[in-house]
């Protein structure tokens, strides 16, 4: 079997995959989330926050109680690195410098989970467990909530309130997130997937005589961050490592958890607003989007437009062999294509047009099909951005889901998409203006500023991703990205949830003759081509100095 008819079963297999558990987990999510009932340890948990489950919140308290959990997050992670030797399972490791303790605080409690450091080196065992490890299951059920919130705000009528933020956020932590962690925990174990509190600087000499560093609680990590919430790794080399991704079907099954929840989301929109044709368009939105990244990234690389890959006969440059170039380029689009930012080969050796696409997938926002809950409610703010379009175009009211989109709706809608491309852009040129940061490029020239804008589009998305060959363990920036990833998170989150509240409290509108049918085909094309438009207006003249200047040289 050739290389390009492997790659297209292992891709046509992940499709079947997701297809089979879309309905049945985007169904249980559902019930998850508008369930009356608590159970013991939920009740026990909103006894000790003094949180009354029954309470529901304004969208202003929805954002405060948020904001102020993320704020009282990041003084904790930041104080564990800080305090971490003289704290147990330290492994003699020293405190970690300020400037960085600051970026990765932020990095994980943003969901993004950006490592400017050589994790096995910096962090102690206690430090990953109960500062990181953590936040990658409170951050991303925060992207659920926030989503949830969204859904709410579609689905009620004149109403004041999108529901209860500790609620939502506990029921993901507990009922959706653990649950799949713990079974793809013991699946990756049995794959060799290390599970020990073993010193990471242990030597173990493997068949063959070649050594290796082993420890440390990686397939419980692995897991979480293949859920589609973390971007770090155990290992520096990340998903790359036989400790953090043993063989070919590993890298599958992360793969598979990368997108399904992100996916299954749009079925749990459809089933909560009554509506399931609505969550197939979202879905086909996505669907068409991710699949066009997949393919484009793979026959970059597969073709491998330069001298040497033609040579070489595959362009292998940073690639783990045991994973080749087609599993790997379908590893680098759905990392980029959500929020999870885990590699498994290095970004800055993809051919010119390669290494673009797996900018392009974040520049889309993330939201083909996105991170946990934050594709899902991107998605609809382009969906709500649609609507306005077409409304001008036949000179109507704009109406989405019932709700009439008015000036304030688009509003927010438009400052919601305008924030990470300011924070990309301005990040961006700020370095290339800067003869110091210049300084920490591997490369120069087109390669260069590559390296430069992948890594402020990352950290500006929540992705977490690097392009690798950018030495970003500086003060300038931990401090400048940092910025980044948490104005890129609560900005747009503080305005998803005003677009809620705004919704929530409207009276439903009738469908009419006029009414845009927003689950038909055609809809599905004006929200792929707005996005496109959209980004491409956008990045467009940034790509173009950088990897199209590049892939045409």
């Amino acid at each position: 079997m050739g290389t390009t008819t492997a790659g297209m079963f292992f891709i046509a297999s992940l499709i079947i995959a997701l297809a089979l558990a879309y309905r049945p987990l985007g169904d249980y999510m559902g019930r998850v989330y508008s369930s009356t009932t608590h159970s013991r340890p939920e009740r026990l948990i909103y006894r000790l926050l003094g949180v009354h489950p029954e309470a529901e919140q304004s969208w202003g308290g929805y954002a405060r109680a948020l904001l102020a959990f993320s704020a009282v997050s990041v003084l904790a992670v930041y104080g564990l690195q800080r305090l971490q030797d003289r704290l147990p399972l330290s492994l003699g490791l020293p405190p970690v410098t300020d400037h960085v303790a600051w970026n990765t605080a932020i990095s994980f409690v943003t969901n993004t989970n950006w490592q400017s450091y050589s994790g096995e080196s910096t962090m102690g065992h206690l430090t990953q467990m109960a500062a990181l490890a953590v936040q990658n299951f409170v951050s991303a059920a925060v992207g659920m909530s926030v989503a949830i919130a969204l859904v709410r705000g579609f689905a009620r009528a004149r109403s004041g309130t999108v529901g209860n933020f500790w609620v939502d956020l506990v029921r993901g932590v507990l009922r959706v997130l653990l649950p799949i962690a713990f079974a793809g925990a013991l699946v990756l174990v049995a794959g060799g997937l290390v599970q020990n509190l073993s010193a990471p600087h242990e030597v173990t000499t493997l068949t063959g005589g070649t050594q290796a560093v082993t420890g440390g609680p990686v397939a419980s990590q692995e897991v979480i961050k293949e859920l589609g919430t973390n971007g770090g790794g155990f290992y520096n080399v990340n998903s790359a490592h036989p400790f953090e991704n043993a063989a070919p079907w590993t890298n599958w099954l992360q793969i598979f958890l990368i997108l399904v929840i992100p996916f299954s989301l749009t079925r749990t929109f459809g089933r909560l607003v009554g509506q399931l044709r609505q969550g197939y368009a979202i879905l086909a939105v996505m669907g068409v989007l991710a699949l066009a990244g997949v393919l484009l990234t793979n026959v970059f690389e597969l073709s491998g437009g330069a001298t040497v890959p033609q040579a070489a006969g595959a362009a292998m440059e940073g690639k783990e062999v045991r994973f080749g170039v087609s599993n790997s380029a379908t590893f680098g689009a759905a990392t980029t294509l959500t929020s999870t930012g885990a590699v498994n080969s290095f970004h800055d050796s993809y051919t010119p047009f390669g290494g673009m696409m797996t900018m392009f997938n974040m520049m889309l926002g993330e939201v083909a099909p996105g991170g946990v809950g934050s594709g899902l409610y991107g998605m609809l703010v382009l969906a709500v951005i649609t609507v306005f379009v077409a409304g001008l175009m036949v000179g109507r009211t704009p109406e989405y889901l019932g709700k009439k989109i008015r000036a304030r709706e688009i509003k927010l809608a438009s400052l919601y998409f305008l924030v990470t491309p300011v924070l990309v852009l301005v990040g961006t040129a700020c370095a290339m203006g800067s003869a110091e940061q210049r300084a920490s490029m591997l490369n120069t020239g087109p390669h260069g500023l590559s390296e430069v804008l992948y890594a402020f589009t990352s950290a500006s998305n929540n992705n977490g991703s690097a392009f690798a060959g950018l030495t970003v363990n500086t003060p300038w920036y931990d401090v400048a990205l940092g910025l980044c990833m948490a104005f890129g998170r609560f900005v747009p989150i503080i305005l998803v949830l005003a677009l809620a509240g705004s919704l929530a409290a409207q009276s439903p509108v009738p469908e009419s003759a006029g009414t845009l049918p927003t689950y038909r085909p055609q809809f599905v094309g004006m929200v792929v081509g707005v996005t496109l438009i959209l980004v491409a207006l956008t990045f467009l003249p940034a790509l173009a100095l950088g990897p199209i200047a590049e892939g045409l040289s």
